[in-house]
């Protein structure tokens, strides 16, 4: 199948506009990959020193017979789910090492923080940043220099992109992403929903509410919803940066450990002197596009508006929000999981997950084929499903997925569930913004009413629970971006908005903020840059202004008259506001990401 001209287009355009920054980004590969190894290029006590802690037999190999040496960057904790199986990985992956006459080290460990947890409280407001200081965290991991190749260890959602952009500072090295699996099923997303409506309302108390949600997360592995920790495993099968398969694997199996054994011989397959695949080199304009087509097909997380913004910037390659929008115009959507519809990551990767989902949108032309990959087969060997072969002993295998197990979550490019992807990206007067509308029913993505303001998530909350929301109206929420606060999810909004909508009410809502990758049927134009801190329009709006939210059209517009508009001061962060923002849980410490953060459309990058 030929390249979707559109796909083709965008593709060009990106590469054109990031030329002179990517050609010396790759030079700069070059350089560093012409020197020799680590263990030879460093002096006696340098090396003396990182390989000390190391049994005599590995010393030998990796000093005396010079074999690859794989450094290990973990984001292990057990506060997140997700990411505690990671425990036990380092030790499987040194055993595979030696018995492939390698060696391996945990070369550093990463933070990662839930943000299950800390949404709602001070703690989010460190979430955005902490992918910065994750990507730090990285390249001081990497930055002793004595690796062949990196194997990193990360799941959820500011972690893989920190991950992927720290290791793309050291571009020159083969890297391999190895993730750990969803949790198995247990109270569904949808009754999840419900309670929490119910609690909003008062209908239920703390103990049922309390309940439910520890049925939904009940054990260890990912959320099962499809936010932004999904959507991250979904882009890197989509970028060819995972043993092919290996998302959406539960935690324990015996596949689990036997993929992650494939993720080391994955990487000693491609580091200098074999198959040499740079991840430098791998994430090109082809590989960023894929991506992005990818998210769009399956309704994924909003955050990734900002996160792969700030990946490709990372490998020197720049994209902007109308590159989503005019892929997103064209590339189907292929599957629905919650909150795009009622299966989680479990039913849809039994329905075929996503090896469907790459399989359709490479036979329609709508992502590159000719992409390098940590596989030799290339991306087409994205498009299969690992399983343990009886026949072979219990040998890892692959085989062919076939047409969609289940057609209520996956299907064919042919006939999709819409033939525009998720997300939208929404202009006019009030700035630039973008709203994922594959959960949204239709008949509530034009919203038109009157603007209630308010400076806080908690300041919206206390107004529903005063009763006085109940009536159509544009819920504004500023002074949430990145520069000001940090730019926090606001995820604990989505119930009492539900809940307005579901008495018939048309609701909205506006901000500078994020929403979590999991926010649903309620229309949310969220990002909006520039942030009301910055000056941004939203400053300018006032409570009982008219704005029109139409995700139809692609536009967000205070309907105020131009010259009125125009003559309109802005209003400015409070001081006590900004002071509250500023202190405590150890926010103090990121003053200098709030004052350096770019905008959400320039990735919110703090290190440029």
């Amino acid at each position: 199948m030929n390249l979707h001209p559109v796909v083709a287009r965008v593709t060009d355009r990106i590469r054109e506009r990031s030329a002179a920054g990517r050609g010396e980004y790759l030079r700069r590969i070059d350089q560093a990959a012409a020197r020799e190894r680590g263990a030879d290029r460093m002096g006696c006590a340098n090396v003396a020193h990182a390989f000390a802690a190391l049994p005599a037999s590995d010393k030998f190999r990796v000093v005396a017979e010079r074999r690859p040496n794989l450094g290990i960057v973990t984001s292990y904790n057990d506060m997140l789910s997700a990411h505690a199986p990671f425990a036990g990985y380092p030790q499987v992956i040194k055993d595979e090492a030696r018995l492939q006459a390698a060696t391996a080290q945990v070369a550093g460990g990463v933070p990662a923080m839930c943000d299950g947890v800390t949404q709602g409280t001070a703690g989010m407001e460190l979430s955005l940043f902490s992918r910065d200081v994750i990507a730090m965290a990285t390249a001081v991991a990497l930055s002793h220099d004595v690796f062949d190749a990196a194997l990193l260890l990360g799941i959820c959602d500011k972690i893989v992109p920190g991950l992927l952009i720290g290791v793309l500072q050291f571009g020159h090295l083969p890297a391999v992403f190895v993730p750990a699996g969803p949790m198995t099923s247990g109270l569904s997303n949808s009754d999840k929903a419900k309670v929490r409506e119910q609690a909003a309302q008062g209908l239920v108390g703390r103990p049922a509410l309390l309940e439910a949600e520890s049925q939904a997360y009940h054990g260890p592995g990912t959320c099962t919803f499809y936010g932004t920790a999904n959507s991250n495993q979904m882009l890197m099968e989509a970028m060819g940066l995972h043993v092919p398969g290996t998302a959406f694997v539960n935690p324990g199996q015996p596949l689990r450990e036997q993929l992650t054994r494939d993720a080391v011989r994955t990487a000693l397959a491609i580091v200098k002197g074999r198959r040499y695949t740079p991840v430098g080199r791998l994430v090109d304009e082809r590989a960023i596009v894929n991506a992005m087509c990818a998210l769009l097909a399956t309704g994924g997380s909003t955050n990734h508006l900002i996160h792969w913004v700030a990946v490709a910037r990372a490998a020197a390659i720049r994209i902007d929000w109308n590159d989503f929008a005019e892929l997103s115009a064209v590339v189907p959507l292929l599957s629905r999981v919650y909150p795009n519809g009622t299966a989680d990551v479990n039913e849809f990767q039994a329905a075929g997950g996503p090896g469907y989902v790459i399989r359709e949108l490479l036979d329609a032309g709508l992502m590159h084929e000719d992409v390098l990959t940590v596989r030799e087969g290339g991306l087409r060997e994205y498009t299969r499903e690992p399983l343990l072969d009886a026949a072979r002993g219990g040998a890892l295998a692959w085989r062919e997925i076939g047409a969609s197990r289940n057609t209520d979550v996956v299907r064919p490019a042919g006939d999709p569930f819409s033939p525009s992807g998720g997300l939208k990206l929404l202009t006019g007067n009030l700035g630039r913004s973008v709203i994922k509308i594959s959960a949204v029913p239709a008949d509530r993505q034009v919203v038109q009413a009157p603007a209630r303001i308010f400076d806080a998530q908690e300041d919206l909350l206390a107004a529903f629970q005063a009763g006085e929301l109940e009536r159509d109206l544009v819920c504004v929420v500023r002074w949430q971006g990145p520069r000001a606060n940090g730019m926090p999810e606001l995820h604990k909004l989505t119930p009492p908005l539900a809940v307005l909508q579901g008495r018939g009410f048309r609701v909205a809502l506006v901000t500078d903020g994020r929403m979590s990758g999991a926010s649903g049927k309620v229309p949310a134009a969220i990002h909006v840059t520039p942030e009301a801190s910055a000056g941004g329009p939203l400053a300018k709006l006032r409570d009982g202004d008219l704005v029109r939210l139409d995700a139809s059209a692609g536009t967000l517009q205070a309907l105020v008259p131009d010259a009125q508009w125009a003559a309109r001061e802005a209003a400015t962060m409070p001081e006590s506001l900004r002071q509250a923002d500023g202190h405590g849980i150890g926010r103090e410490l990121f003053a200098s990401f709030r004052r350096n953060a770019l905008a959400a459309e320039e990735g919110a990058c703090t290190w440029l």
